[in-house]
């Protein structure tokens, strides 16, 4: 059977600071500038999740975008949007939630409710204009 891969878009909103706590307030300030406001800023992200594998011949699928909504609304939006992602998400106290790293942690919390044959790719746009991709490797 050929391999295909299905796309399905979503949004949240969240806000974010990224700092190092071990650094100092002018180190955090010269690497992470305007992204280090102690009061923190928010952006209006979008993400697009692949799924890539074999068209199942009972279904027509790759995978039923349906479900595929739901894993996105459950694992990714419920759990960041309208939040403080580094008061309000567990993940966040200790990780600085970059772009880079919200894109791995919403890979991993998808990756989990995914047969292995099914292949997986996020891409988290921060911005219209700047956006990261993670596919596992």
């Amino acid at each position: 059977m050929p391999r295909i891969t299905a796309y399905r878009k979503a949004h949240f909103n969240a806000a974010h600071r990224l700092f190092r706590p071990d650094w100092s307030g002018e180190k955090n300030q010269e690497v992470f500038g305007k992204c280090n406001n102690p009061n923190f800023h928010g952006h209006n992200y979008e993400i697009v999740v692949a799924v890539t594998g074999e068209i199942n011949p009972e279904t027509g699928y790759v995978i039923d975008l349906g479900i595929l909504k739901q894993l996105i609304r459950s694992e990714i939006e419920d759990a960041f949007d309208h939040k403080n992602l580094n008061v309000e998400v567990e993940e966040f106290k200790t990780l600085n939630p970059t772009a880079e790293n919200i894109c791995v942690l919403s890979y991993q919390k998808l990756r989990k409710h995914l047969p292995d044959s099914l292949d997986l790719e996020v891409t988290l746009y921060e911005t219209p204009r700047n956006y990261v991709r993670y596919s596992g490797k």
